[in-house]
């Protein structure tokens, strides 16, 4: 446990609104909504009159649901330094999984986006007493018996609670364990289950010690937030972690395609960049392969010192094309396309990857862009994260079982999912499969539900094959699946390619006949793929941009 004061979660946002009043903390990208750290403290005692007036108690919960923007983050702080339990909803759900969520964590008060909140109805969610907008707070629907309850009589007992103004002397939260339970995350496994992760304050303190300790986040800088804050990921370091040092978030509300980023990244100039694998992989594929593909190109790439002079200049274009100010480029979420990472490894491009769940808020293993080895996911995080490899075999690869300060609490509500996840010591089994080198660097190999058996009980890893069959041509993504004893490959085709080049249907099948039997010239004997089957539309994922397989394992069937 945490005990340091300086890590206490709730002292930690106390102290930073109180160091940076003045600065600019949060800004809705595109508009001219932006708070100081005084004006989100000032909001966050208002909500704190709303949750009074409404009957909330230590511990009760709150669910958000919406877009990143700067009444979602304001409600998050407002709940966790009320006392109160944050249940944080990935807009993306549906209505009735959005629904179980709100009911299962008996969550008090709602606050959500008003067009999610048009296919609700308050009757189907037994414990809420109102619900309020997140674009200005006002009421939704309300069970609530007193009419002395809103987000306009929040302001009024406000003005008069603080005649002079409300200054950084008011900031006072009242004293919480890092012990105590600050969230409950709902999952969005690849396995169609959510189940809520009991996140306690200490973990979250972990992470925020971790962001700190990189001095990726520092008084003054810039993050431009686009991976939904009600994922951990996101949520820890370019929300929490930015916040508690004095730097300034920028959300974008609308869907991250390459070109509302890149453009993004030329005006805030960000001082580091998280992101998922296939943001990063769209733009490599859309800005570098052109580049680098032409005849005349490729024969550069071989000549000694002409080789570094035009690697140099991509690089450096990169760099200007995340802002000119970018420090370091962090990789989470997924494994990311070893073609890319060859690449951007050959350039010097300042990239890392990182490794961890939601389960640990979400941190497990990283390493700083220049101590990174190639296709690993960094070391255990030193001082927070013990990390070991349950039954290695022959080569060493096993489960995956992780301790330390970010591990969750269990699941909400889910004992015989508890006693599960976790071994009889306490150790969390993460259910990947990978292995740790000499050096403490942790390699992932696939997930141990995704892990197939080959015709002699051999291990078949198919992220692994699918990231060398995306790197072919017309391939957009795929998705590798068994049937029986055979491995089938589903692909979205990459339809700007197909249209540049004029492909019929039947010039399609082809190339993807040759793919076939090019993969499978490097792959090993028990996993050739027999097939491949077209697939019109990019696979559904869950916000994190992982495969919902399970969706897709009947149409490899015939």
């Amino acid at each position: 446990m945490l005990t340091d004061e300086r890590y206490n979660f709730v002292k930690i946002y106390e102290n930073s609104f109180r160091n940076n009043w003045e600065l600019d903390a949060i800004t809705d990208y595109g508009t001219t909504n932006t708070l100081t750290y005084g004006q989100l403290a000032e909001r966050i005692a208002q909500l704190h009159i709303l949750f009074k007036q409404c009957g909330i108690q230590k511990d009760d919960k709150i669910a958000v649901m919406g877009k990143n923007n700067c009444n979602w983050v304001t409600t998050y702080l407002a709940t966790v330094t009320y006392g109160a339990i944050i249940v944080p909803i990935l807009q993306d759900f549906k209505a009735n999984d959005a629904l179980h969520i709100i009911n299962h964590s008996e969550s008090k008060l709602l606050f959500i986006t008003d067009l999610i909140w048009e296919a609700m109805d308050l009757e189907q969610i037994e414990e809420v007493q109102a619900v309020f907008s997140l674009t200005d707070f006002h009421t939704l629907a309300s069970r609530l018996k007193t009419k002395n309850a809103g987000w306009e009589c929040a302001l009024k007992a406000f003005a008069k609670a603080y005649p002079k103004g409300f200054t950084k002397e008011d900031v006072h939260y009242d004293e919480r364990p890092n012990s105590a339970v600050a969230s409950i995350n709902y999952t969005s496994g690849t396995t169609g289950f959510s189940k809520g992760v009991i996140t306690p304050c200490n973990a979250l303190a972990g992470n925020v010690k971790f962001a700190q300790m990189t001095h990726e986040v520092f008084r003054g800088c810039r993050h431009v937030v686009f991976l939904p804050l009600a994922h951990a990921y996101g949520c820890a370091i370019d929300f929490l972690g930015v916040l508690s040092m004095g730097g300034h978030s920028y959300f974008i509300g609308r869907t991250p395609s390459p070109k509302i980023l890149l453009q993004a990244f030329k005006e805030i100039r960000p001082s580091a960049v998280l992101s998922v694998p296939l943001i990063l992989e769209k733009i490599y594929k859309k800005q570098i392969v052109p580049q680098i593909s032409s005849p005349a190109m490729r024969w550069a790439l071989k000549v000694p010192y002409l080789d570094e002079v035009i690697l140099g200049k991509i690089r450096a274009e990169l760099i200007d094309a995340f802002g000119g100010m970018m420090k370091e480029l962090i990789i989470g979420g997924a494994p990311l396309n070893a073609e890319v990472e060859d690449f951007l490894h050959r350039i010097k491009f300042p990239i890392t990857v990182g490794y961890g769940m939601t389960e640990c808020a979400p941190l497990i293993s990283y390493a700083h862009w220049e101590d990174f080895k190639p296709y690993s996911c960094g070391k255990a995080l030193e001082g927070l994260m013990t990390v070991k490899v349950y039954k290695p075999d022959a080569s060493g690869v096993g489960e995956l079982y992780v301790k330390g300060e970010n591990v969750m609490l269990g699941y909400y509500k889910n004992p015989e999912a508890t006693k599960l996840a976790f071994t009889k010591d306490g150790w969390l089994k993460t259910g990947d499969l990978g292995y740790i080198d000499e050096d403490g660097f942790i390699f992932i190999k696939g997930r141990n539900k995704t892990m197939l058996l080959g015709p002699s009980g051999q291990n078949i890893y198919p992220e692994e094959i699918e990231a060398k069959l995306d790197n072919m041509p017309f391939v957009m993504e795929s998705l590798v699946l068994q049937h029986e004893d055979h491995l089938v490959a589903l692909v979205c085709p990459d339809y700007e390619a197909v249209d540049a080049e004029h492909l019929t249907a039947e010039g399609l099948e082809a190339a993807m006949e040759e793919n076939r039997k090019q993969l499978n010239a490097e792959l090993a004997s028990y996993e050739p793929i027999v097939k491949i089957k077209l697939y019109p539309h990019e696979f559904e994922k869950t916000p994190k941009k992982s495969k919902k397989r399970f969706l897709y394992t009947s149409m490899v069937e015939d």
